[in-house]
């Protein structure tokens, strides 16, 4: 499609969108009295307006029914996070058996690696990305340092070349065998949170299994972004956070993916709590675990059903519409927010160096050369919610759920005016 530059062909696009009437399922921030231009569904998504409902409907079944809410409510609340697993399923490319919903990200990580590392003296290293998301560091180094080794022998990054700003899938690849039987596990994020890169999982994971390693993933910018086939690619573990672009609201429960290949073995160490063993059994209060043959056997206490039900809320939405629909969109409304940047380069005499390449999901992160915060907050100040990061690269996620094709065009003419202004 060859686009245009203007307020009627924006229009256009958003008359032939067939997910439009979904922005209006969603609560938007207001400047000046009138709906922003949210462009951080990548850090917090929008609120969705159903949520409310399905929050009411755990606080009056709290408040009628006190304790038997367990298992008298519309939605029983001991089996509430059961409702999660298959709609989740769907979005990360697995059985629900091999999904449950539990804890926080970080925390799920910690959990999943008491799992899947396992260093011996022989194999002990972890491969990651150079400049993971600061709350991976810090989970990688803490469990290197609980099994007594010291991060700068165990911990492998895989680099950008110099100059470049992504990753080159050959050189994960070739690090991968590079290791060899050294290494214990691959722990990448699926899409690098900060450059909007998507990288090649199935690749990656094939080359990791092939010597002999566990591979897993941090999902929090690709669950409900991008394809994934976990399963398929024979992917060993996955966590993700809910609240990026499936929207269940801030600091909110974290999804895992264990491979149903796990399931079974008895043996596996994991830390064990009264919610993952057998459901069958869990109250009959026996001193012996007695795991359930899901990943559900990873949950150590009973879920948050506060916390579940705008999960719930929005995985519908998500349900109602489905991934392709989405992918659809999302690569369509990016491919146009990038046409505005490039157009509004021309006009303004300006350069703006997008740094995320085509393997990406719904985000775009931009060097605005020449430009300090200043514009940053001229955008914030008229009503564009984007996100800063050093030294001067604004991150753009226009969400397709929610996000317009008029929204992208009216971007470009903010974003023209506050570069004017400072000239």
């Amino acid at each position: 499609m060859t686009f245009q530059n203007s307020i009627e062909f924006a229009r256009g696009l958003d008359a032939q969108d067939s997910l439009s009437k979904y922005r209006d399922e969603f609560h938007f921030p207001q400047v000046a009295g009138k709906d922003v231009i949210y462009f951080t569904g990548n850090s917090l998504g929008l609120q969705p307006k159903r949520t409310r409902k399905y929050i009411d409907e755990v606080m009056t079944d709290w408040q009628q029914l006190g304790v038997e809410g367990h298992f008298h409510a519309e939605k029983p609340w001991w089996d509430y996070h059961e409702r999660l697993a298959e709609p989740l399923a769907n979005i990360v490319g697995a059985s629900p058996e091999e999904i449950c919903v539990m804890n926080t990200l970080t925390v799920n990580l910690h959990f999943l690696m008491v799992s899947f590392y396992r260093p011996t003296k022989k194999r002990f290293k972890i491969i990651c990305e150079e400049k993971a998301f600061p709350s991976d560091q810090y989970m990688l180094h803490s469990q290197v340092k609980f099994h007594g080794l010291d991060p700068d022998e165990v911990l492998v990054e895989v680099k950008k070349r110099e100059g470049e700003n992504i990753w080159h899938t050959e050189d994960v690849l070739e690090k991968i065998n590079e290791v060899g039987d050294e290494l214990a596990l691959v722990l990448i994020g699926g899409v690098n949170y900060y450059n909007g890169q998507v990288f090649d999982m199935k690749s990656i994971t094939n080359a990791g299994k092939a010597v002999g390693a566990n591979v897993g993933w941090d999902l929090a910018h690709a669950a409900g972004n991008i394809e994934l086939k976990l399963n398929e690619w024979n992917v060993d573990f996955a966590s993700w956070c809910s609240y990026k672009y499936m929207n269940s609201g801030p600091g909110n429960a974290s999804g895992i993916f264990v491979n149903k290949k796990h399931l079974s073995d008895k043996n596996i160490p994991r830390f064990e709590g009264w919610w993952g063993t057998n459901k069958k059994t869990r109250f009959l209060m026996k001193p012996e675990f007695e795991p359930t043959e899901s990943a559900d056997s990873w949950q150590v206490s009973n879920p948050p059903i506060l916390s579940l039900a705008p999960y719930l809320a929005s995985l519908e939405m998500f349900s109602e519409i489905g991934m392709p629909a989405l992918i659809e969109k999302r690569n369509k409304i990016t491919g146009y927010l990038e046409f505005i940047l490039q157009e509004i380069a021309k006009e303004v005499n300006g350069s703006f160096e997008i740094i995320t390449p085509n393997d990406r999901g719904c985000q775009l992160s931009v060097f605005l050369h020449g430009h300090d915060k200043t514009l940053f907050n001229y955008l914030m100040e008229n009503g564009v919610i984007p996100d800063w990061r050093e030294p001067n690269v604004i991150r753009l996620a226009p969400v397709p759920l929610y996000c317009s094709y008029e929204d992208m065009y009216r971007f470009g003419q903010i974003l023209k005016a506050g570069i004017l202004a400072e000239k």
